[in-house]
């Protein structure tokens, strides 16, 4: 597999790059959400809220740009993710055209600012020096201090109420490269990576990935954000999101964890395939049945993954696994199971034509003519449903959407359909077609 995802993030979607780095808590997230008119960023008042790089579009004056949303970058300290915290917004100041490199005028010009101004500057990258929370316009003295940074004059601006914003824009715009020609690639198939915290997501995409891509860590719960990487694998684009750890709403107990839910089903939403990865040594969870069911939910394709097979030493416990997948996840019956091992490697390559599989059924159109042979042979072999008098007869079916796909049955009286006839047909429609990795949807119409 050829990996280009290094350069994706930018040129798969030929925008210029702008990077906003800072120390934590200067008010990165609150200012791209600003320039981006969105709420993707997670604002919150707790350092180190944002850990991985996230993306977000923006435009200025009929510029459009790419901002990174990067960790905060302190230069020493105890905490667990630092060190990794650091390196993702370094890369991000690497791959960006343009940095916007954010001081807190609150808190003055500290030892870490001073660092970070040196690493820019050797970067040999534009900077953009803004002064945030000057929710005062006329606070000017709090500016002197941050010249001696020699990032040249700064920028006074208040994330929260905009003040100074739109002039530096101005600004930014103006260092902004020529607009690349090339047009822009959307991904071909869109997966989310769902499941448990600690589950192994992040390694899982690193693995996919080629390189590390998200923070690693075996402290549950490290990432909050959604984290996009497109790849290209045999001229086809992936996108591939690393979500949130999904945890019982109960359970989330701290604000920012729940914004991280919200973005993880925003993920979900917008997938097209979603892995669902579990964890061998757990064995199947309550909370691996709850992500499962708001895939179902959000109608995606679905492949589970068994993430630490290595680790289950008998064949018992492995027969012991699969069994317990089948008997407590019947409603994604359809799902491929694969057993992986992410941080090893082991059968990871088995993902991708799996993947190609469940999208492939995920866009399926049956001929018509196709199903209603299938319907001729329920009538003559299957069953039916009566009510009193009434007794179901299905005069016709047709495919009637995609993604996934929907199949409409035309009857003389719809409403006798139960749930278990509608189990039924749908194993048998599941018998007789190629559907696996993909859920399906049933209705029922009057016959006209």
């Amino acid at each position: 597999m050829q990996s280009t995802e290094r350069e994706s993030d930018k040129s798969a979607v030929s925008l210029p790059v702008v990077a906003v780095v800072g120390r934590p808590n200067v008010g990165k997230s609150t200012f791209v959400n600003r320039i981006a008119m969105s709420d993707d960023a997670i604002v919150h008042e707790q350092r180190g809220v944002t850990r991985d790089r996230s993306y977000h579009r923006a435009d200025w004056n009929g510029r459009d740009f790419m901002l990174i949303d990067t960790g905060g970058i302190e230069m020493g300290g105890t905490d667990a993710f630092q060190s990794g915290i650091r390196n993702q917004a370094l890369v991000a100041a690497e791959e960006a055209d343009l940095i916007v490199f954010m001081v807190d005028s609150r808190g003055g010009l500290l030892a870490d600012d001073q660092e970070v101004a040196k690493l820019l500057k050797r970067s040999g990258k534009p900077v953009i020096l803004i002064v945030n929370k000057m929710d005062e316009p006329k606070r000017d003295d709090d500016l002197w201090e941050f010249y001696n940074l020699g990032l040249g004059d700064p920028w006074p601006i208040s994330s929260v109420h905009g003040h100074g914003t739109g002039d530096m824009l101005d600004a930014l715009v103006k260092l902004l490269p020529d607009e690349d020609t090339t047009s822009e690639t959307e991904a071909d198939v869109s997966i989310a990576i769902i499941g448990r915290p600690n589950a192994g997501k992040s390694t899982l995409t690193n693995r996919l990935v080629g390189y590390e891509r998200s923070i690693v860590s075996d402290v549950a719960g490290t990432t909050r954000d959604a984290i996009d990487s497109i790849i290209e694998r045999e001229g086809q684009l992936y996108r591939i999101v690393d979500t949130a750890g999904i945890r019982r709403k109960s359970q989330i107990d701290e604000d920012v964890e729940y914004y991280g839910f919200v973005r993880a089903l925003r993920a979900i939403d917008r997938a097209d395939v979603a892995l669902l990865l579990i964890d061998a040594t757990l064995g199947l969870t309550d909370q691996d049945q709850r992500v499962a069911r708001l895939a179902v939910e959000r109608r995606c394709a679905m492949v589970i993954l068994i993430n630490k097979w290595d680790l289950l030493i008998t064949l018992e416990e492995r027969e012991q696994l699969r069994e317990q997948i089948k008997d407590r996840l019947p409603y994604v019956s359809y799902a491929q199971v694969i057993p992986i091992s992410a941080l090893t490697g082991r059968s990871v390559h088995r993902i991708w034509d799996a993947v190609d599989t469940a999208y492939a059924n995920f866009n399926a159109s049956i001929p018509t003519s196709k199903l209603n042979a299938l319907l001729t042979e329920l009538r003559d072999f299957g069953h039916s449903v009566s009510r009193g008098k009434m007794h179901l007869r299905i005069n016709y079916v047709t495919q009637t959407g995609t993604r996934p796909p929907t199949f409409t049955f035309f009857a003389n009286h719809p409403q006798l359909v139960d749930d278990n006839f509608y189990r039924y047909l749908e194993n048998r429609l599941r018998a007789a077609l190629d559907l696996g990795g993909t859920p399906i949807r049933l209705r029922f119409r009057k016959k006209d």
